[in-house]
C-alpha cells in the first residue's frame, strides 16, 4: 500500500506535466525504501520495480498495462475475496524473510545498465541528451570534470 507522501509526490509530478513513468518512479522509490528498511523483501531489483509500477497503476497513474496482461484477468482479480488475516500475516512474514541486498545501489545500477543495453545506442544517446538538458550547471560542471579524469585515466592505461 503506497504512503500518502508517495501519492502526493506523484500527483505533483502529474500537475507539472511530467510523464507517467516519472510519476510511477515515486512508487518504485518507496518500494525500494521499504525493502531496505526490512518492511518488505524481493528476489531481484526487477521485482521491486514491478511492485512499484503495480502500486502506481492502482493509484491511478496512467501507465500501460503489463505485457501479456488481459482485461479479463483484471476482472477476475476484482471478484477475488480478501485473504484471511492469518494468510496475509504469513505472506508478509515470507516477504520480510526475502533478501534486502537485492535493492542495493550496485544491484539497481546493474539492472539499469542491463535495461539500457536492451534499448540500443540511439535510444541511450537520446536519454543522455535529455538528461543533459534537465541538469543544472553545477551538475554539468562536475560531470565534465569526471569525464576529463576518466579520459585521462584511459589514456594513461594505453
Amino acid at each position: 500500500m503506497p504512503t500518502k507522501t508517495a501519492i502526493e509526490r506523484a500527483k505533483k509530478d502529474a500537475r507539472e506535466g511530467k510523464s507517467p513513468t516519472t510519476q510511477a518512479g515515486e512508487f518504485v522509490r518507496e518500494v525500494i525504501e521499504h525493502v531496505r528498511e526490512g518492511k518488505h523483501g524481493v528476489r531481484s531489483a526487477k521485482q521491486a520495480i514491478a511492485i512499484g509500477l503495480s502500486e502506481a497503476r492502482r493509484a491511478g497513474v496512467k501507465l500501460p498495462p503489463r505485457p501479456g496482461n488481459k482485461a479479463d484477468a483484471a476482472a477476475n482479480r476484482a471478484r477475488k475475496k480478501k485473504p484471511s488475516a492469518k494468510r496475509a500475516r504469513a505472506t508478509l512474514k515470507a516477504l520480510r524473510r526475502e533478501p534486502h541486498s537485492t535493492v542495493s545501489h550496485d544491484a539497481l545500477a546493474r539492472q539499469a545498465h542491463a535495461s539500457a543495453e536492451k534499448r540500443g545506442p540511439a535510444n541511450r544517446r537520446r536519454a543522455a541528451a535529455k538528461a543533459l538538458r534537465t541538469k543544472g550547471s553545477k551538475v554539468l560542471q562536475s560531470a565534465g570534470r569526471k569525464a576529463t579524469q576518466t579520459r585521462a585515466r584511459r589514456q594513461r592505461a594505453r
